[in-house]
C-alpha cells in the first residue's frame, strides 16, 4: 500500500513494513491515547451472545427433564391411590419408575450432543481452522449477517490492469508498446500487472519492444511514493506513466494541453471505483490505464448460496463510498460500510446484535480486534495482528479469509444434524410411551393389557435395551453430520418432521418388538 503525507492512507501501525523509499513518522498521541490503547478500550466493552438454538435447546432438555422428574416422582403416590381406592391390583414398583425415567428423559440427544460437537471441532480442524470455543461452531449455524472485509477476501488485494484506453487517435499497440516501457521500471504490484496485461491481451514481450530496449542509453526511472511516476528516457524520448494528476502536470509543463477525451476518460474510470493512470510520450497523452481492484472469481456465486441460506453479506472498506459500492455490485453482496473505523465496525455489529441477529466476521489487523471480540464468530488470520488472535474465537491457520463461508457451511451443517436428532429424540421418547405405560400400570389396571398389540413379553426391559442402543447406534450420524445442502430453517423443519420424525415414531415399534424376541430366546 502506497503511503503519502496528507493523503487518505497516511498513518502507520506498528509492524508496517517500508518496501521502498522512505518514511518519515510523527508520534500524534499522548502516552496511553494511543491506536492500540483505544483499541484495548474496545475490545474489553466488547461481550458476546449466547446463540437462539444454544437457549432453546437448553430450555427443551431442562424443561423436559423437569416434567419427567415431576411426572415419575407422582406416579407411585397416584399408583397407592388406585389400588387403595380399587381394593385391588398391586402398585407399580419403584424398578420400573426408574425405567420410566430413564427412557422417556432426552437421553437420546443429551448423549449424543457431545458428538456432535466434537464432530464439527473435527471438521473444522480438517480445514486447518483452530476454535477456542464450542459455542462459536454452534454459533455459526445461527449467523444470519456475515461481515468480510473487501481487501483479501472479496478482492485480491492490488490493483490490477484490466484495459488500455487510447486517446487523441493513438493506435492502441502504440499505447500498450508505450504503457509496457513505462512500467519495467514500476516494481509496484500495480506496474507489474500492466507489464502482464499486455503481454496477456497484446502479445508484447520485454525482448520484442525493439533493439533499443537492450541500448545502454535506456535510463529507467523507477516508481516511487513522492513522484508517484514512473517511465524511461532514451535519446529524446520521454516517456512517463503515473497518477491523473502528476501527469497532468507533467503534459502541462511540457507546454501540451490536456484534451477532453483524456479527462472523460479519467474521469469515467475514477467514476466507476478505479484508478487511472496516464501515459504519456514526450509530454502528449497517449491513453490512461485502468487499475482495478480484482474480484475473485467465484465469490459472487458463494453469495448467492450464502442468500439462499438466509445470510445477509455486508463488506466492509476502508474506499470511498464510490468504489465501495462499485466492488460490491460486482461482488454480489447485499450491503456495504465505507470508510470503516474500528468504532463504525463495532457499531455495526451491536446494531444487527441488538436486532437478534447473529453477526460473523473475519479480520487480521489490530483495528479489526474490538469487532472480533463482539462478533459471535470471528475467526483471525493465522499471520493477523497478536490482537486480532487474542479476541477472536477462531484462527485460521492458512490465512484464507474465504474460510469463513467454509465455516458457516460447517456450522449450518452441524445445526441441522442436530435438529435432526433431537426431532428424532423427541418422536421416539413419544413411541416409547405406548410401550412403557400400559406395561408399567397393567399391574394397577390389568385392562390396559389390550394394548400389548405387539404381544411383548417383557415390554419394559426391551425399551430400557432399545434406549441405550439406539444411542450407541446414532452416534455415527452425529459425527459423520446430516447431508449438507443450503436450504431455509422452514425446509430443514420439514425434512426434519419427514424423514427423523416419522422415523423416531416406527424405529422403536421394530427395534423394541427385535430385542423382545431375542430376549424370549434367551429365556429372560
Amino acid at each position: 500500500m502506497i503511503r503519502e503525507s496528507g493523503g487518505d492512507r497516511s498513518a502507520v501501525t506498528g509492524g508496517t513494513v517500508i518496501l521502498s523509499d522512505w518514511l518519515i513518522i510523527r508520534a500524534s498521541a499522548n502516552p496511553g491515547e494511543g491506536f492500540l490503547d483505544h483499541m484495548i478500550s474496545l475490545i474489553e466493552g466488547a461481550k458476546r451472545q449466547k446463540t437462539p438454538n444454544e437457549i432453546a435447546l437448553n430450555i427443551l432438555l431442562v424443561g423436559l427433564t423437569a416434567v419427567f422428574i415431576v411426572v415419575c416422582a407422582s406416579l407411585y403416590a397416584f399408583s397407592l391411590y388406585s389400588v387403595k381406592a380399587a381394593g385391588a391390583g398391586i402398585p407399580v414398583t419403584i424398578t420400573v419408575l426408574i425405567a420410566l425415567f430413564v427412557c422417556l428423559a432426552p437421553t437420546t440427544i443429551g448423549g449424543l450432543l457431545s458428538a456432535i460437537g466434537i464432530a464439527g471441532m473435527d471438521r473444522l480442524i480438517r480445514r486447518n481452522v483452530i476454535t477456542t470455543s464450542g459455542r462459536a461452531i454452534e454459533a455459526a449455524g445461527d449467523v444470519d449477517v456475515l461481515l468480510l472485509d473487501k481487501t483479501g477476501t472479496i478482492t485480491l488485494g492490488n490493483r490490477q490492469a484490466v484495459e488500455l484506453i487510447p486517446v487523441d487517435d493513438t493506435d492502441i499497440m502504440d499505447l500498450a508498446k508505450i504503457a509496457q516501457l513505462a512500467s519495467l521500471a514500476d516494481e509496484t504490484p500495480e506496474g507489474r500487472s500492466i507489464v502482464v496485461l499486455v503481454k496477456e491481451k497484446y502479445g508484447l514481450r520485454g525482448r520484442t519492444v525493439g533493439a533499443s530496449g537492450a541500448s545502454p542509453e535506456l535510463r529507467f526511472i523507477p516508481f516511487s511514493s513522492q513522484t508517484r511516476m514512473s517511465g524511461v528516457d532514451c535519446g529524446n524520448m520521454r516517456i512517463r506513466k503515473g497518477s491523473a494528476d502528476v501527469i497532468f502536470r507533467h503534459i502541462t509543463e511540457s507546454g501540451n494541453a490536456i484534451s477532453d477525451p483524456l479527462r472523460q476518460a479519467v474521469n469515467t474510470i475514477a467514476g466507476a471505483g478505479g484508478t487511472p493512470l496516464v501515459v504519456t510520450k514526450n509530454g502528449k497523452a497517449l491513453g490512461v490505464v485502468h487499475l482495478k481492484d480484482i474480484v475473485k472469481g467465484g465469490i459472487k456465486e458463494r453469495f448467492a448460496q450464502l442468500r439462499r441460506m438466509g445470510i445477509k453479506t455486508i463488506m466492509i472498506t476502508g474506499d470511498n463510498r464510490l468504489t465501495a459500492a462499485t466492488i460490491a455490485a460486482e461482488a454480489g453482496v447485499d450491503d456495504f460500510l465505507a470508510e470503516a473505523t474500528p468504532e463504525s465496525k463495532l457499531k455495526l455489529i451491536r446494531e444487527y446484535q441488538a436486532g437478534g441477529r447473529m453477526v460473523a466476521m473475519t479480520g487480521d489487523g489490530t483495528n479489526d480486534a474490538p469487532a472480533l471480540a463482539q462478533a459471535d464468530v470471528a475467526v483471525a488470520m493465522n499471520t493477523g495482528t497478536q490482537p486480532a488472535r487474542e479476541a477472536a474465537n477462531m484462527i485460521d491457520l492458512e490465512s484464507n479469509p474465504t474460510k469463513l463461508i467454509e465455516i458457516v457451511e460447517i456450522g449450518k451443517q452441524l445445526l441441522m444434524t442436530r435438529g435432526a436428532l433431537t426431532t428424532f429424540s423427541i418422536t421416539n421418547d413419544l413411541a416409547k410411551y405406548f410401550f412403557i405405560i400400559p406395561a408399567a400400570f397393567v399391574s394397577t389396571y390389568p385392562a390396559l393389557a389390550a394394548l400389548n398389540i405387539l404381544g411383548l413379553h417383557n415390554p419394559i426391559l426391551s425399551a430400557v435395551i432399545f434406549n441405550a442402543l439406539i444411542i450407541i447406534a446414532l452416534i455415527p450420524l452425529a459425527l459423520h453430520g446430516v447431508t449438507y445442502r443450503p436450504m431455509t430453517a422452514e425446509e430443514a423443519f420439514r425434512n426434519n418432521i419427514i424423514l427423523y420424525g416419522i422415523g423416531g415414531l416406527i424405529a422403536p415399534f421394530i427395534g423394541i418388538k427385535i430385542i423382545d424376541m431375542l430376549l424370549v430366546i434367551m429365556g429372560v
